[in-house]
């Protein structure tokens, strides 16, 4: 029998549908605003908000921008407003183990790890928190060929 946390890593196609399905605010940890365009932490959010998503952008880096995509800009997740269904994570492998604490305490439901990200022990961290996570695969492509609509 499958451990209850291992359940919630998510990589079955009709387990990654159902989660899309009842997303609509999305917090993108590591957003780039429309200067770095050429960047997926940029278009992808920008495309996800083309599909009707809200996206809740959460700069870790040294952008001073108020909005990007003409939403107000956070530092941390957990001052992000509740609810958040879903932190699209754009930050390096290594890097992730520094956003635990925040991710464990903003609470999503669902963390979505980038195409080319993937860290078993964190991603480990947040299913036994009771989080779903994705790892490794792109949000806007996922979301396009599975979500609603």
């Amino acid at each position: 029998m499958v451990p209850e946390w291992q359940q919630r890593m998510l990589t079955a196609p009709a387990d990654i549908r159902s989660l899309l399905q009842g997303i609509r605010r999305v917090a993108v940890l590591g957003a780039r605003p429309s200067s770095h365009a050429h960047k997926a932490a940029w278009y992808v959010p920008q495309a996800l908000q083309t599909m009707g998503l809200t996206i809740v952008p959460v700069v870790v880096h040294g952008h001073q921008d108020a909005e990007i995509l003409g939403a107000p800009v956070y530092r941390r997740l957990v001052d992000v407003p509740a609810p958040i269904d879903l932190v699209d994570v754009f930050r390096r492998a290594e890097d992730l183990p520094a956003h635990v604490e925040d991710l464990l305490a903003a609470a999503p439901r669902a963390v979505w790890f980038q195409s080319g990200i993937r860290n078993d022990a964190v991603a480990e961290q947040l299913a036994r928190a009771g989080i779903q996570v994705v790892q490794d695969r792109c949000l806007m492509v996922d979301y396009r060929h599975l979500g609603p609509g």
